[in-house]
């Protein structure tokens, strides 16, 4: 891990507030921000040392197309919101890395279906499992109530930022 990420982790652990001052949940959110940066790089850790170096992004299209064998690139940019020339990108990456394939559409060639290869579907796995390990470790010791406390917690703050965009 950088220097660069201890630092954050640091301050909010011996001032208990924000490293850049900030109102009340400021720390807070610095550490949910924290712990976020700690499983990311964690998660992706072992795949961007393998044969694939995969990233978060491409994570992300993967198990879109993991969950939607056949769909479109324009699928994939109208489900993300994302540019849709970032996403070509991506995907011509992940094909060309062996991870995604593509077959032409049979009622409109001019569209391509793209799925997972086998070596697509490994990495999907290989994320899913290290993804169930990263939980176990972050919650070891937990009681069923603190889960319970931490999960009420954590979807109180996504409904309040939720509604606060509604606004």
């Amino acid at each position: 891990m950088s220097s660069i990420m201890r630092e954050p982790v640091d301050n909010v652990k011996r001032s208990g507030r924000s490293a850049a001052g900030g109102g009340p949940g400021t720390a807070s959110l610095e550490l949910v921000h924290t712990v976020m940066h700690l499983v990311r790089a964690q998660q992706y850790q072992a795949l961007r040392d393998g044969p694939h170096r995969v990233t978060h992004m491409d994570s992300k299209v993967l198990g879109f197309f993991s969950r939607q064998p056949g769909a479109t690139l324009s699928d994939l940019a109208a489900h993300s919101g994302r540019d849709k020339a970032q996403l070509a990108r991506l995907v011509a990456g992940l094909r060309e890395g062996g991870l995604l394939q593509g077959e032409p559409d049979p009622t409109d060639r001019r569209n391509v279906r793209l799925s997972l290869t086998e070596a697509g579907v490994a990495v999907q796995q290989a994320l899913h499992a290290q993804s169930r390990r990263l939980a176990a470790q972050a919650v070891a010791g937990f009681s069923g109530a603190e889960l319970a406390q931490l999960d009420a917690m954590l979807a109180r703050l996504r409904d309040n930022l939720t509604s606060a965009d509604a606004d």
